[in-house]
């Protein structure tokens, strides 16, 4: 062999070619959509200083039980503490055990201090 490569011809006659359509990603609840994703505000060496304070903060709070007051963008007030977080989210445990958005919060402090 001469190290030619050989591509067999097809007439566009024979097949119908119909344009790539991805599928859309899927979770077991259904189509996976991402309503929540925020716009990055940081850029580079900031997004990730900004990124470790907020982990360093929300771990303090944690780790020391501080019952702490969680003012959403509507105006709702979340009292309790942080049992956990993830990348999205927060685990509060006040009256109950709420899922609050990390989008959906303004701002937050300890529950004894006046609100901004």
């Amino acid at each position: 062999m001469s190290g030619q490569v050989l591509i067999p011809t097809i007439a566009e006659s024979e097949v119908a070619l119909t344009p790539v359509r991805r599928a859309p990603r899927k979770s077991k609840f259904g189509v996976q959509s991402v309503p929540f994703r925020a716009p990055a505000l940081y850029s580079g060496e900031d997004e990730l200083a900004h990124r470790q304070a907020e982990l360093f903060y929300l771990q303090k709070q944690i780790q020391s039980q501080t019952p702490m007051v969680i003012v959403l963008e509507d105006g709702e007030q979340v009292e309790g503490c942080i049992e956990w977080y993830d990348r999205h989210t927060l685990k509060v445990r006040g009256r109950s055990r709420m899922l609050v958005f990390k989008s959906a919060i303004k701002y937050m402090y300890k529950q004894g201090e006046k609100g901004a």
